[in-house]
């Protein structure tokens, strides 16, 4: 009976992971020239915008840095002017090569016109006046325990401050009397619902907000939201481009009407990125192409350790102490 018992869980075992299903397209290119580069080490922390290698350089919209950070200290945002912001996750703050003292563990952080915005690990927003180190703002939000590690940073938009918190809201606060304005719920409901992503689109002044559950486009006419399983999302120009957990790449407009689709069936997306048409990796060693229009795809071989970290900026993708340069 017990050697019974022995074969029909190891039989229970194959078949369930038999059962798994992998993205296996039909028809596979190499004719696609990557430039691809060697970096000093692997990435050890990241978030939307950029990341830390276990050396302490950093990757940023501006590449690879030379100098390295601190010890301790991870990225988490630029300011206007190119100095880098990075918090220890204990008590400090890096921004350039000043350290400043903070009250709790900061996970975010914005400088612009003097004034520091910072959301903590235990969901509190604060607004800073950098001249005299004074609080301008202060909220203390519900404490989120399981958070996505996209975490966005706060957003300065005209005379408004935009706090993307750990539990699913924006809670917008005037720049002049240093108030708040407006709280929008964007993901209350969901487990992992922190914001990963805050954008906007200048040309109709939208700002485009998502958690892993959701994407709200907010405009100075509607508020509009769908229900997406989002494996990533990135902005480009006047549309938004996501991947799905069901291996589906959607093109929506800023008001989020779906302009074109692609499913690509048990795929599964680590990143996204956009030169003139869009690009997608795929954890089974692919990269997907998409023209711009989603007219036209082509799937290309691209071997990577899906173990390790990565993360696209710009035309670039950050993998397995290399980068790659997209055409």
């Amino acid at each position: 009976m017990k050697h019974l018992l022995i074969s029909l869980s190891a039989l229970l075992l194959f078949t369930a992971c038999s059962s798994k299903k992998y993205y296996e397209p039909e028809d596979v290119s190499s004719n696609i020239e990557l430039n691809k580069e060697s970096m000093s080490s692997s990435i050890k922390s990241m978030n939307k915008i950029g990341a830390t290698l276990e050396d302490n350089r950093i990757i940023t919209k501006n590449g690879i840095s030379e100098f390295e950070l601190p010890e301790g200290f991870d990225f988490i945002n630029l300011t206007d002017d190119g100095k880098i912001i990075a918090t220890n996750y204990i008590d400090k703050l890096l921004i350039g090569n000043q350290e400043k003292k903070v009250k709790d563990v900061v996970v975010a952080a914005t400088i612009k016109n003097g004034k520091l915005a910072v959301v903590y690990s235990n969901n509190t927003i604060e607004l800073i006046d950098m001249n005299n180190d004074k609080t301008l703002f202060k909220e203390y939000l519900p404490i989120s325990l399981a958070n996505d590690t996209r975490i966005a940073n706060p957003y300065f938009m005209g005379n408004l401050i935009l706090f993307p918190t750990l539990n699913g809201k924006v809670i917008i606060v005037s720049a002049i009397n240093n108030e708040s304005v407006k709280n929008i719920a964007v993901d209350p409901d969901n487990e992992f619902n922190n914001i990963i992503s805050l954008n906007v689109i200048e040309s109709s002044q939208t700002l485009i907000v998502a958690t892993p559950n959701k994407i709200v486009s907010i405009s100075p006419k509607e508020v509009l939201s769908k229900e997406y399983d989002l494996r990533d999302i990135i902005v480009n120009k006047e549309n938004v481009y996501i991947a799905t957990i069901d291996g589906q790449l959607i093109k929506l407009t800023a008001n989020l009407e779906e302009v074109a689709k692609k499913k690509y069936k048990y795929a599964k997306i680590h990143a996204l990125a956009f030169t003139d048409s869009l690009y997608a990796v795929e954890s089974q060693g692919f990269l997907i192409n998409v023209s711009s229009d989603f007219k036209q795809d082509a799937v290309y071989d691209f071997s990577f350790d899906n173990e390790e970290r990565m993360i696209a900026i710009g035309n670039r993708i950050y993998y397995n102490s290399k980068y790659i340069t997209l055409p």
